[in-house]
């Protein structure tokens, strides 16, 4: 995996989050790398988990899966934690 796969995963979770929230401006997404997996940490203003997380958990599940589909194409493994 390589820096440019990193960022472009990086840019398509922030672009996401920050369509569902009402402060983009707080939305932050931290990469790391574990093993073979890029761990992607998403953060966003407290009144706004509810809106990225949605009604029962759909909302942050819809995500992962655009991020695993998208980490498919890079030949790579993605996890995205929603963190306070």
């Amino acid at each position: 995996m390589d820096e440019q796969s990193i960022n472009e995963m990086q840019e398509l979770l922030k672009t996401l989050a920050s369509a569902l929230v009402e402060a983009p401006d707080e939305v932050t997404v931290k990469p790391r790398v574990d093993g073979a997996t890029i761990v992607l940490e998403l953060r966003v203003a407290a009144a706004d988990m509810g809106r990225v997380i949605g009604k029962g958990g759909r909302r942050a599940q819809a995500i992962r899966s655009i991020m695993k589909a998208k980490a498919s194409r890079c030949d790579c493994r993605v996890a995205v934690d929603i963190v306070d």
